[in-house]
């Protein structure tokens, strides 16, 4: 299943008015330094052949200075196996609460979405909503109120508008876009009143 390029999905995220952080392809270090000005950044190294990029050493975060030029040539040097491969710098979001918002097409049931604490506690607790595409705002604030973790990713009713809100944006472009067989945006990092994809993972069939 190809791998959708990372700014064609953000593109598409933007289509349905879904925020994610700011970014750029980067091919030397020193354009990576004058992208992340005085900023703290992240550098990512994204290949079809390496779809778990966290898992495999492919994710250099919180970089400055020299930590930029340091971490693109370590992540150029891993690249000899992963190619064909690209770079991308990300400003770096604040901090926040981490959730997941997924999709995938079941020959089943066809589009089904997906809500969860994000990162690595996904996997670790098991504590996560589906439903099948399309969804209604009903249906998105039933998924919120399913999970265990609800209190910790939703800091007050307007939270809870918000990323109601962003779950239907997800279905509906799931829905709409029929070639996509995954989507994986995780994390999402969530604060008081506004969030941020901070990885765009998008698979077609």
């Amino acid at each position: 299943m190809p791998l959708i390029d990372y700014f064609k999905g953000k593109q598409m995220l933007d289509r349905y008015g879904i925020k994610s952080v700011e970014s750029r392809y980067v091919s030397s270090s020193e354009e990576a330094v004058r992208f992340a000005g005085n900023e703290p950044i992240t550098l990512k190294l994204i290949s079809d052949k390496a779809l778990h990029k966290s898992k495999s050493g492919l994710v250099k975060l919180n970089l400055k200075g020299s930590e930029i030029k340091n971490a693109f040539g370590e992540l150029s040097a891993k690249s000899a196996k992963l190619r064909p491969y690209k770079i991308i710098a990300q400003k770096m979001a604040r901090p926040g609460i981490e959730i997941i918002i997924g999709g995938r097409t079941d020959p089943q049931f066809g589009k089904l979405v997906l809500l969860g604490l994000g990162g690595i506690y996904v996997e670790v607790f098991k504590d996560f909503a589906l439903r099948v595409c399309p969804i209604t705002r009903y249906d998105a604030e039933n998924m919120i109120s399913q999970l265990k973790s609800k209190n910790v990713i939703t800091f007050n009713g307007k939270d809870t508008e918000m990323i109601a809100d962003l779950l239907v944006s997800i279905s509906e472009l799931l829905n709409e876009n029929h070639n996509i067989s995954e989507l994986d945006l995780n994390p999402i990092i969530v604060r008081e009143g506004s969030y941020e994809a901070v990885d765009i993972r998008i698979l077609t069939k």
